[in-house]
């Protein structure tokens, strides 16, 4: 399924500066959906009004207000005619929610009320997606215009961790008060399609962790029955990672906790590395850890 969106409209010259054409009519949209879209700018783009388009229209589920997505972002700068960021390099699409409490309300708008399968896109100006500072990181200044290209894939049905008591969890072992590994005995192998498991060891009663925070933690991991971590961070410094940008296990083991909390997870293969090896992770690994959460921001 190609989409194809082509500058239709007339040219204007500002002064003696570049071509400016507005909105839609600077640029032409093309590709296959989940594939990085082939953008041609024909003039610098100026934007009167934010409007959006749908360039292909799915056919699948309805992201409603709240819902998550798994979806390829692609950000041009309309300006400077220059790519700004794109999901499809990684191969990996973003998971995003459709709620101005977790994105952007331009974001949050253009995916709300979209069908899976379907590619959006919207002409806007900076400050409308990031505020009067733009985003210089990006390359975005503040009265710069933006397109943004939207690939919405699938709906995600985030995994919900079952609370379990803590004989139903391997043993941490600890040396000098500072864990160093698990104690699998009588922990039978775990069922590859199992559920996540989460067990509070210690309730904290710092602010709590959401999926927008950005988390500071110590972790220790393991996969069952091995002899030793494939990876911790007692031994160095705490961690900090966003909630959005680690494995689902810890995005959704982790939200709702408190700073203080320390916790053991059990993370099944669909909310880990899934079929994909890492390294001292075999492919298809139940991964076990225990997560202090030191600070969130």
């Amino acid at each position: 399924m190609t989409a194809s969106l082509t500058a239709c409209g007339g040219e204007e010259k500002v002064g003696y500066g570049d071509p400016t054409a507005s909105g839609f009519e600077a640029v032409k949209v093309e590709g296959e959906i989940g594939s990085a879209p082939t953008v041609t700018w024909d003039a610098e783009m100026t934007v009167d009004e934010p409007e959006t388009k749908t360039l292909v229209e799915g056919t699948g589920e309805t992201i409603e207000k709240g819902d998550t997505a798994s979806a390829y972002l692609w950000i041009g700068n309309g300006t400077t005619q220059q790519e700004a960021y794109s999901d499809y390099e990684s191969g990996q699409p973003s998971e995003l929610v459709a709620s101005e409490d977790q994105l952007s309300p331009v974001f949050a708008d253009l995916l709300t009320g979209a069908k899976t399968g379907s590619r959006l896109a919207t002409v806007t100006t900076s400050e409308e997606v990031f505020g009067e500072t733009g985003n210089p990181q990006l390359g975005i200044g503040n009265a710069d215009t933006v397109l943004i290209v939207l690939d919405v894939m699938e709906k995600v049905v985030p995994p919900k961790p079952v609370d379990v008591p803590a004989d139903q969890m391997p043993k941490l072992v600890e040396k000098d008060g500072k864990p160093v590994g698990f104690d699998f005995k009588g922990i039978a192998e775990p069922d590859p399609a199992g559920e996540l498991k989460r067990t509070v060891l210690t309730e904290g009663d710092g602010e709590v962790v959401t999926l927008e925070s950005t988390i500071t933690a110590n972790y220790l991991g393991m996969t069952h029955g091995a002899k030793e971590p494939f990876d911790e961070s007692y031994s160095k410094e705490p961690a900090e990672f966003a909630l959005t940008g680690v494995v689902e296990g810890w995005t959704y083991g982790l939200e709702g906790l408190k700073v203080g909390s320390r916790v053991l997870l059990e993370i099944p293969p669909s909310a880990g590395y899934g079929d994909q090896e890492q390294a001292n992770i075999p492919a298809n690994s139940t991964l076990y850890f225990v997560v202090d959460i030191v600070s969130v921001k």
